[in-house]
């Protein structure tokens, strides 16, 4: 089947063709976000492929649909950038990436709380101009300390094992607590209140959904711990990120460490190295020496991509040869995006 691949990179590039070379569908990489101004490139193409910073709304359907296209294969685990609303009402099918490496996107979630605490970005810059002071590098042990996980998905248990690795107190949040998972590492599922203000460090794994949007706002950054270490590996917009540049501003949240950001969107993914910035709140973020931004590149290990690269090409198989659509998301059952 021919498939046109928007916002391709050279990493998806290479784990596409490899991956189909047991599909053999004809594939068409094209460098653009998947817009309402770009959705004519798929014109004469059945089948697209879309990324998690596309937006693919009611318009650009419209235009999907009139050239021809009759499924969306979106190579993540979120597809809120979809209107799959209007996606059903045009009679094309979504198919998402439900899981891929839990271990890529916890690994990077711990690999940020380290780095942050030992200030390592800082010592490494420092060293290299000569400077080998330890002023102002003091962290802590990450032993003994509590660790918040917020939602125990597939990501957010992996977390919490490997924080449990380096004997950390556990609590976990999720509005289906996994009881067994619990045992199994000695975690204690709580309220969201109760782990706000006893964690030294909150790590979240939770979907974008309207009633996690901006859940870390204003009020809950205030119910923290002075001096927490907050992570968000999942999406953006679950923190209000005014609210956050504030309580960096007071010294109440001692560090961020920020693979996602709510306006990520034309940003990330981007080399915009000579350009100037235009989003005022994420360059204000960049000017904290306590916080650590990251391009989005939790996901980006080599098995992550393989298996990207497999779930999604499969999915077009399965369409083209009109088999059921293990990893299809409707309007009318959507289910939160596997954490």
């Amino acid at each position: 089947m021919r498939l046109a691949v928007f916002d391709t990179h050279r990493y998806d590039r290479s784990a596409l063709e490899d991956a189909n070379a047991d599909f053999r569908h004809a594939l068409a990489f094209l460098e653009p976000r998947l817009t309402l101004q770009t959705a004519r490139l798929a014109e004469g193409f059945p089948a697209v492929c879309s990324f998690v910073n596309d937006r693919v709304d009611a318009a650009a359907l419209a235009v999907l649909r009139e050239g021809g296209v009759r499924l969306i294969a979106t190579r993540s685990a979120g597809y809120n950038h979809i209107d799959l609303v209007e996606a059903e009402r045009l009679g094309v099918r979504v198919t998402r990436v439900p899981e891929y490496s839990p271990h890529a996107v916890a690994e990077h979630a711990v690999t940020l709380v380290l780095s942050l605490n030992r200030h390592i970005p800082r010592a490494v810059a420092r060293v290299r101009d000569w400077n080998f002071s330890l002023e102002g590098l003091v962290g802590f042990d990450v032993a003994g300390k509590t660790v918040g996980v917020v939602g125990t998905g597939r990501i957010g248990r992996a977390t919490a094992r490997i924080f449990h690795g380096f004997g950390c107190r556990l609590l976990c949040h999720d509005v289906t607590p996994d009881e067994a998972f619990a045992r199994e590492v000695g975690a204690r599922y709580v309220p969201l209140e109760t782990l706000y203000s006893e964690s030294d460090v909150i790590s979240l794994h939770v979907p974008l959904t309207p009633d996690t949007r901006h859940m870390v706002d204003a009020r809950a950054l205030a119910r923290m711990k002075r001096g927490v270490v907050l992570v968000n590996t999942g999406r953006g917009a679950l923190i209000d990120s005014r609210a956050l540049i504030d309580a960096l501003k007071q010294g109440h949240v001692g560090a961020a460490g920020l693979d996602v950001y709510e306006e990520e969107e034309g940003i990330f993914f981007q080399d915009l190295s000579g350009q100037v910035l235009q989003d005022d709140v994420l360059a204000r973020l960049l000017t904290f020496p306590n916080v650590l931004v990251t391009s989005h590149q939790a996901f980006l290990t080599r098995e992550a991509l393989v298996s990207i690269a497999r779930t999604t090409l499969g999915s077009v198989q399965a369409f083209e040869r009109g088999e059921p659509l293990v990893h299809e998301v409707r309007a009318r059952s959507v289910l939160p995006p596997a954490r």
